[in-house]
């Protein structure tokens, strides 16, 4: 991976369905050059996959909340990962480290909404205690950070 790779990704970050012939333009080399330099990173596993960025609010999903979930005992894990899987209002959940066992993205229309959600998430066996916090503005959504590589 070079500059000029990580270019590309970044690029393709903020608009993935930007043609080859346009990034070719802002990276300078070749179309055949740039689709290369793509189809290697997809290869590589670099670029695993392309997708969209919904916008919440306009589907009726105005509150973001941020739940952190403490689970009984380590052996509840495969059963709460399991029951969240339908949970559409749950668009992102990471097992972690600290005071908290996971940390839950959820997506939803009203404070009474997040109420039912978080009756719904506590009755889950195993789980023995959640700290919400409800989201005021997103200041920053990447997917994934792409770092500046300085030019030798």
């Amino acid at each position: 991976m070079d500059r000029i790779d990580y270019r590309i990704l970044k690029l393709l970050q903020e608009n993935s369905r930007q043609t080859a012939s346009v990034i070719s333009q802002d990276v300078h080399l070749s179309v055949s050059a740039v689709t290369e330099r793509i189809r290697k990173m997809e290869q590589s596993g670099v670029i695993s996959g392309y997708t969209i960025v919904v916008n919440e609010r306009k589907l009726g999903m105005p509150m973001t909340a941020i739940m952190e979930v403490s689970l009984d005992h380590p052996k509840y894990f495969d059963s709460f990962a399991a029951a969240i899987q339908d949970m559409d209002y749950v668009v992102a959940c990471y097992y972690q480290t600290g005071n908290y066992d996971l940390l839950l993205k959820i997506s939803c229309a009203s404070g009474d909404e997040l109420e039912r959600i978080h009756r719904g998430i506590m009755n889950l066996e195993g789980v023995s205690d959640t700290m919400t916090h409800v989201v005021l503005k997103n200041v920053k959504n990447i997917y994934s950070s792409i770092r500046k590589v300085e030019e030798e």
